[in-house]
């Protein structure tokens, strides 16, 4: 089973609220949005949502360029069914991040929690990166959250990597400045803790791929 075959699986087969990772609010994420990117016109994507709330949260306080991209088609649809008629103020996009077409210099906010951490060969970590120096534009935010070093060490099935805020932030480089860390100590819907770390990062104009690299 693939990527996409294994978290179309999940949302076929659990509800939003069932997943370990379920937050009612995405108060975290939105909070670091808001701070750092309070343009209400910021062009924003979040990378693997599946049926998170987070554009629920943007769409409140009135973000208006939301992109929410999912390996998963069944979880964009649980997430547009939730929102109703708000979805059509929405791009959404089902794809894997490692191999979307992203547009250049496309967005002012780059936004995951729990996708990088699946990432667990060098590879791929660095085909993500790659895709975050070619779509996000210089001086633009990254906010990654990961399992921390005390999390879990697997996570629906698929082992993980655990991160500090160091070691998270050295896998993108000093291309990218470290702004603030956080750490969120998150309840499941089934009551246990797991422990996240977050970056929040400016990317600098150093950051930006090669012209041979933006080809490939």
């Amino acid at each position: 089973m693939n990527r996409a075959e294994h978290w179309e699986q999940v949302y076929q087969t659990k509800g939003p609220e069932q997943v370990s990772w379920f937050q009612a609010e995405a108060r975290l994420s939105r909070q670091l949005i808001e701070s750092q990117a309070p343009a209400r016109s910021s062009a924003i994507i979040d990378i693997g949502a599946g049926a998170s709330t987070l554009v629920d949260g943007l769409l409140d306080t009135e973000y208006s360029a939301l992109t929410v991209l999912d390996l998963s088609p069944a979880a964009l649809q649980l997430a547009r069914t939730r929102l109703g008629d708000r979805a059509s103020r929405v791009d959404w996009r089902a794809a894997d991040i490692l191999e979307a077409s992203l547009e250049p210099l496309a967005f002012d906010v780059w936004h995951d929690r729990a996708v990088f951490h699946f990432l667990t060969a060098d590879a791929d970590r660095r085909r993500y990166v790659a895709q975050v120096q070619r779509a996000v534009r210089p001086g633009g935010l990254v906010i990654v959250a990961t399992f921390a070093e005390d999390g879990p060490l697997r996570c629906s099935g698929l082992e993980v990597a655990r991160y500090s805020p160091t070691q998270l932030h050295a896998e993108f480089g000093a291309g990218f400045a470290l702004l603030e860390s956080h750490r969120e100590l998150h309840t499941t819907p089934s009551g246990a803790t797991q422990a996240f770390t977050y970056c929040v990062c400016r990317l600098g104009a150093s950051a930006r791929p090669s012209v041979e690299q933006q080809g490939r």
